[in-house]
This record gives C-alpha cells, sequence and structure tokens, in this order.
C-alpha cells in the first residue's frame, strides 16, 4: 500500500507518562497578565422581602393615611368597624360633603381600593355615590348613626325600592352635627325648640 508523505502527522505520538493538562499548564504565559474580578452573585430579594406586593401596600398606607384612623374604620378585625345600614357623613376637601347610608363596603383586589356606595334623597330623587376610602380628595368619614340591627346582607340594594327605601337623611345628619357641636349653642338650640312646642301646646289650649 502506497504511502503518502503529506497525509501523515509531522509529530510523533506521545511519549509514555505525557499528561496534557500538565503541559499545558506549563506553557501558559501568565506573568503580567490582569485577573478578570469575579463579582458574587446579588442577594436574594426573597430574604429582605418576602412579600413585595404588601409591602408597596402598606408604604402607600403610610402616606395616604398616616394616623390609620381610616384603616381601622373599615378593618374586619375591628367590632365597630362601618358595616351596610350605617349613615355616613363623608366631607370632601374641594366640594360639598355628602351623607347617605351604607350600601355596599367594596374591596378589590388591595386595601387601598377599598370603596363604599352610599344612598340618599336629594328632592325627593334618589341618588346614590361612590367614594374611595383612602382618596387624597376625602377630607374626613364619619359615622353619624349605626344601624340598630345588624343587616343580613353584605349589599343593601334592596334599598333601592320604594317600600324599603330609607329616604332622606338630612334631619338625622343635621341633629348629629347640633349634638356634636355642643356647648351653649347646641342647648340654646334646644331650649328655642321647647320653648316653641310649649308656646304652640298653650296656643291651643287658649283656642279651645
Amino acid at each position: 500500500m502506497p504511502r503518502y508523505p503529506s497525509l501523515e502527522p509531522k509529530y510523533n505520538g506521545p511519549t509514555l507518562g505525557f499528561r496534557p493538562s500538565q503541559a499545558i499548564k506549563q506553557n501558559r504565559f501568565e506573568e503580567g497578565l490582569r485577573k478578570i474580578p469575579s463579582i458574587p452573585p446579588p442577594r436574594s430579594s426573597a430574604k429582605t422581602c418576602p412579600d413585595p406586593i404588601n409591602k408597596v401596600y402598606e408604604d402607600q398606607l403610610k402616606v395616604l393615611d398616616p394616623t390609620g384612623a381610616r384603616t381601622r374604620l373599615f378593618s374586619d378585625d375591628n367590632p365597630e368597624r362601618v358595616q351596610p345600614g350605617d349613615i355616613l357623613l363623608v366631607r370632601m376637601k374641594s366640594g360639598d360633603p355628602f351623607s347617605g347610608v351604607v350600601l355596599n363596603v367594596r374591596k378589590r383586589n388591595s386595601p387601598i381600593d377599598t370603596s363604599i356606595l352610599l344612598r340618599n334623597q336629594l328632592t325627593r330623587v334618589g341618588v346614590e355615590m361612590w367614594y374611595k376610602v383612602y382618596s387624597p380628595n376625602v377630607d374626613g368619614i364619619e359615622i353619624v348613626q349605626r344601624k340598630e340591627t345588624r343587616a343580613r346582607r353584605a349589599k343593601l340594594y334592596y334599598m333601592r325600592q320604594p317600600k324599603h327605601d330609607a329616604g332622606s337623611v338630612e334631619n338625622i345628619v343635621r341633629q348629629y352635627q347640633r349634638q356634636r357641636m355642643g356647648g351653649p349653642m347646641a342647648s340654646r338650640d334646644a331650649k328655642g325648640r321647647d320653648a316653641n312646642a310649649n308656646r304652640k301646646k298653650n296656643n291651643k289650649k287658649g283656642r279651645n
């Protein structure tokens, strides 16, 4: 069989005891070369912040509700929380306040999205308003009157029917504001009402 010198290897086979790794290591010239720094992996965020979504909610609540009054007012752990059927007075930073019966307390996705639906009558027309509890436009929320008995439903939409409609709550709110004022003004109003009532009774007796 003919041999082709061009196809034959130009070096002899490896000698006994030859180790390629040692040979390659000895032939390397590492002097004067800059070593590449090895950067450690970043710290796991799961240890520092196990629940980032709740952390964001807590930070937002600290800004929107610094005192925590509204959070306690609608917290499920608070036995004195707002419940359907209560009468609330919502004061706005810009605009007139609105009062009405709570038909629904809606909590979706997060505590920040808590909103309430109030119903009242203005000029004998039923009016309903949604309010965000943590809205920056809401100046304050006050409980005017509690419902005597706890409602059996979480949504009192049946109060839209004429036979179940509570009607206007303006008189209840006006009386609540007078009691809250206190002092001589409230007593003066009470004395004035009693005096007018007695005067009417005396007039009726005189006519008879």
